[in-house]
């Protein structure tokens, strides 16, 4: 079975349902529908599990837990993943349009204080290097487990700390088996007491300039709670983290799962599912690395 029929077949599973009496109990049958039943939040946000407040702008809305993972899921098709807390999403680049769309899938980590001591003395050249070689590595096994291979093409704009309010951010191009377009795989760390707070954002390369030009403002409008912040930090009492800021561009995480473990839960595929010209699925924000079947 191709990949194409794989996905058509997944999709049809989701949306077809038992019929029922109350028509408003029915699944949303097209991409605005199932967006309409969204609910966006804007002005000031609170993500309570990690103890952080979003002052959002005009320039975006966002869905909590339930709401992101649903799109996360249902809309662009990723497996569950109980550790997204919220999404954010452009309000120039809406979930309807399927070329030009992006969001940031918010998670976060409570391992602890990650000191930034290293910060200033880190050669992010050669660690690209390095972890060009383990993405390489790693290839053999992604194509055993049925995963496309994953090149990491070079920086799409190199690591960047801000001592003044500790939040790290860089962005990967990234390339996907034998797809011309590359994926542009933003990231942000916002350093707080008892771990940091994850801001993921995937696009394609030529978004980058919009990207670019969008990510400076979440990092502006994100900060941890009073007391929970970086200068919080109590050495005598508080969780020290087993890997500095370094780890954090390395991989997430070298300590744990490996360079690419956290990104096969929010990047999706390069394809686009249609059923009956009624509902498409697309994957213009979220690029997860797509399953191939045994005919593929």
């Amino acid at each position: 079975m191709t990949l194409r029929a794989l996905a058509l077949l997944a999709a049809c599973l989701f949306f077809v349902q038992p019929a029922v009496a109350d028509d408003a109990a029915a699944p949303p049958k097209t991409v605005q529908q199932f967006v309409d039943s969204l609910h966006f939040q804007t002005g000031t946000v609170k993500v309570a599990r990690a103890n952080a407040t979003l002052k959002l702008d005009d320039a975006f809305r966002y869905l909590d837990a339930r709401d992101a993972q649903r799109v996360l899921e249902q809309l662009w098709g990723n497996p569950p993943d109980a550790d997204v807390l919220g999404m954010l999403v452009p309000t120039a680049a809406p979930l309807t349009e399927e070329k030009g769309s992006w969001a940031v899938v918010i998670t976060y980590s409570n391992d602890g204080y990650v000191s930034d001591a290293e910060a200033g003395k880190i050669d992010y050249t050669k660690m690209l290097g390095d972890m060009q070689e383990s993405t390489r590595e790693a290839n053999a096994e992604r194509k055993q487990r049925g995963y496309s291979t994953v090149e990491l093409v070079g920086w799409a704009e190199p690591p960047r700390y801000d001592a003044a309010t500790n939040k790290l951010y860089w962005a990967k191009d990234l390339a996907f088996g034998d797809g011309k377009e590359h994926t542009l795989n933003y990231d942000i760390r916002v350093l707080g007491r008892g771990g940091y707070l994850s801001l993921n954002a995937v696009a394609g390369m030529s978004q980058l300039a919009m990207v670019k030009a969008e990510m400076p403002k979440v990092l502006a409008m994100t900060e941890f709670d009073a007391g929970q912040r970086y200068a919080d930090f109590n050495s005598s009492t508080d969780k020290i983290a087993a890997y500095g800021i370094g780890a954090l561009v390395a991989g997430t995480l070298a300590a744990k799962a490996g360079l690419f473990a956290k990104l096969f839960a929010v990047l999706l595929a390069f394809k686009k599912v249609i059923i009956g010209g009624v509902i498409a699925l697309f994957a213009a924000a979220g690029r997860l690395f797509g399953r191939k079947s045994k005919s593929d």
